[in-house]
């Protein structure tokens, strides 16, 4: 299931992709993941005022509503 994101957000989050080749932590390493496999691993938070979070590089990057990417 797909987390709701809003423009600046799905944005930010390519933007994040576009960075570099993005690798799953576990399974086969040797393929990077696709947008679609990336967009996947977006997660909701709580009491965050619906940021979202995504596993990038070894860290968390929330992405705020209005596209703010920060650890």
């Amino acid at each position: 299931m797909l987390v709701k994101l809003t423009k600046l957000q799905r944005l930010a989050l390519k933007r994040v992709f576009d960075r570099g080749p993005v690798y799953p932590e576990f399974g086969d390493k040797t393929k990077p993941y696709s947008y679609k496999e990336f967009r996947r691993c977006v997660q909701p938070t709580f009491c965050m005022d619906d940021a979202v979070i995504v596993r990038w590089c070894g860290m968390w990057l929330a992405i705020e509503q209005d596209g703010y990417v920060h650890t």
